[in-house]
């Protein structure tokens, strides 16, 4: 009962700095035994355009009363009035960007929400300072989430990127999609057409069927463009909404340490054929440290066996 209510408060026009606190009302059409209808395709209480700003210094605590009381422990997250169409985990890549992390949770719970998904907020953590693996941390999200639950769509998404419009659904669809096609640093503009980088949604027979990410870009660059010439090689075509569903806005920060460029992207990206195969999922080697689960997500800190030097 609370939870219809609080989602109602969600949905009202006020200014997303506002924090709605839910109210406790009964609901009689509420039956805890009853079976529920499949959620519409298209969710009913969806905005639109948002207002998105970074500027506001938010708290772990200020999103978790925000957006909390609706939430169960894990990130985890499911409609009361109808049943989900897919059951979505949501992977973020992570290492040192907390406060980009509180604003991604500020406005993205909401947003999935509306959208009636049943989902869970997995942040994968790369423990230490060694170079950073990004298509490793979200081959380990993929198989972490799938321990806790029957996931059929997985949405990997960066997490200095925030949508500008609601009705791009963060869905699985027959085809492989690209979500962030207008983002505001491109101004807005497809940078080229193979791009397949920033936010992503596969279901997880695509993601296998591509045998998932490359675990061997160490550093900044390539591992995007290597899954999308995973996708063209196994016969699939990337969809994309328009570019005003599809905007972005992203936090803008400088370049992450450990993090350049990889020297050896464009050889790699000559040998993705031969070694699609051979490095992926079934390949995938680490150490999870460490599973804290929180009101607003499940960050797993992991090990990914970062090269020396």
């Amino acid at each position: 009962d609370r939870k219809l209510f609080f989602i109602s408060a969600l949905n009202r026009e006020t200014k997303p700095e506002e924090s709605a606190e839910p109210t406790v009302r009964p609901n009689p059409t509420e039956s805890p035994g009853r079976s529920l209808d499949p959620c519409p395709d298209v969710p009913p209480n969806l905005r639109g355009v948002l207002h998105v700003e970074f500027r506001t210094n938010r708290t772990l605590q200020d999103v978790r009363n925000h957006v909390g009381p609706l939430l169960q422990l894990g990130g985890r997250y499911r409609p009361t009035s109808c049943r989900a169409k897919q059951k979505v985990a949501v992977i973020v890549p992570f290492r040192n960007r907390s406060q980009h992390l509180n604003h991604w949770l500020y406005y993205l719970h909401p947003v999935l929400m509306r959208q009636q998904l049943d989902y869970g907020v997995y942040v994968i953590n790369q423990d230490g300072d060694g170079a950073f693996n990004r298509a490793k941390l979200m081959n380990i999200g993929f198989n972490e989430s799938l321990k806790e639950y029957d996931y059929d769509c997985f949405v990997f998404s960066d997490v200095d990127l925030v949508p500008l419009d609601d009705r791009n659904l963060y869905r699985c669809s027959d085809h492989p999609r690209h979500l962030s096609v207008a983002v505001d640093k491109f101004n807005f503009i497809l940078p080229y057409a193979t791009i397949f980088g920033g936010v992503t949604a596969l279901s997880k027979q695509q993601f296998l069927k591509v045998n998932g990410f490359s675990n061997t870009f160490w550093g900044w660059g390539g591992e995007d463009d290597d899954l999308s010439q995973r996708l063209s090689y196994r016969g699939m075509f990337i969809s994309r909404p328009d570019s005003v569903t599809g905007r972005y806005k992203m936090i803008k920060h400088g370049r992450d340490s450990h993090n350049d460029p990889n020297p050896n992207r464009e050889q790699k990206l000559t040998e993705t054929y031969l070694n699609m195969d051979t490095d992926g999922i079934n390949s995938l080697s680490y150490t999870v440290r460490e599973i804290r689960k929180d009101l607003l997500y499940t960050f797993v800190t992991v090990d990914v066996q970062a090269p020396a030097g």
